[in-house]
């Protein structure tokens, strides 16, 4: 019981950690690295919703499941069948958790680059650009909006 209380705890730590999806927000990887960069204008902007797409949540609640489910009773047939009956609860209960604690609302814009181009781009919800506001699109990896 404290190995699966140990598991769920992992991955309640794992699920809550959501990934930075702001204009605002650089990793160490992205500093001192050039980007391409356009002027442009936004034509449109519409909120969405961002989640996640790993499985962490999903395989570690199914990990956790599975070890719960063995627990269960007594004899061979009785391990493995909670094994298998914990595993896919699990692992159901993991991924429904992941989803609801990684989601975050984020903006997609629709762009026109000076040369016009149309491009679209998603972003965290820390900066707001407003139709027909000007502003540069950096292109890199991450590629991101910001205003000038």
């Amino acid at each position: 019981m404290k190995k699966t209380l140990s598991t769920l705890g992992v991955l309640a730590l794992l699920t809550a950690c959501q990934a930075d999806i702001g204009s605002n927000q650089y990793g160490t990887s992205s500093v001192r690295q050039a980007a391409a960069a356009s002027p442009c204008s936004v034509i449109s902007v519409r909120q969405v919703n961002v989640k996640s797409d790993n499985n962490a949540g999903m395989i570690l609640g199914a990990l956790a499941g599975g070890v719960g489910g063995y627990a269960i009773g007594s004899g061979s047939t009785a391990h493995n069948l909670g094994a298998i009956g914990g595993a896919a609860l699990g692992g159901y209960a993991g991924d429904k958790a992941q989803g609801a604690l990684s989601s975050q609302t984020g903006y997609e814009y629709v762009v026109r680059l000076d040369n016009g181009q149309v491009m679209t781009l998603t972003q965290g919800t820390d900066v707001l650009l407003s139709p027909g506001q000007r502003c540069m699109i950096l292109l890199g990896d991450p590629s991101r909006l910001i205003p000038y």
